[in-house]
């Protein structure tokens, strides 16, 4: 599995914004509805729900909120940047700009799970995270975050 299997280049964005997490998941749900025609408010229902087991911000500046939902057919994943950190009750108590969200099929056992250690373990290189840090374009942020497993893979 790639991040360039599940990280449309439409759904990586730039937020300038936010100014709750809440908003953020509004974010998520409108940019799943654009990108994969699944429907906002079932998202954001569907993560709000998986935020209420236990914060995503898994430290560093870094959140990776994700959710099952009947609806989704395949592993997909969005990412965002956000230009003014957000508060967002991190492991670390740190605030998060750095955001990758995954959607998975309800069925989606051992393909959901390999989706996010797959983000997590792209999301803690810290030279990705300085790139993505750097760069504010989402056509260079989808290129940075699927070179690397490209790269890796060779």
């Amino acid at each position: 599995m790639y991040l360039g299997e599940i990280l449309n280049p439409n759904a990586v964005k730039m937020i300038n914004s936010c100014t709750s997490k809440k908003r953020l998941f509004h974010d998520l749900g409108e940019l799943a509805e654009g990108c994969y025609t699944l429907n906002a408010t079932k998202v954001i229902d569907a993560l709000i729900d998986r935020e209420g087991l236990g914060p995503t911000g898994v430290g560093h500046g870094i959140a990776l909120p994700h959710a099952r939902l009947d609806s989704v057919t395949t592993v997909c994943g969005m990412f965002l940047r956000l230009e003014k950190p957000l508060n967002f009750d991190s492991v670390d108590r740190q605030p998060v700009d750095l955001v990758f969200a995954l959607l998975a099929p309800q069925s989606a056992g051992v393909e959901h799970l390999k989706a996010l250690a797959l983000v997590s373990r792209t999301m803690r290189d810290p030279d990705v995270c300085a790139k993505l840090r750097a760069n504010s374009d989402p056509t260079i942020l989808h290129a940075i975050l699927t070179e690397v497993q490209s790269t890796q893979a060779a």
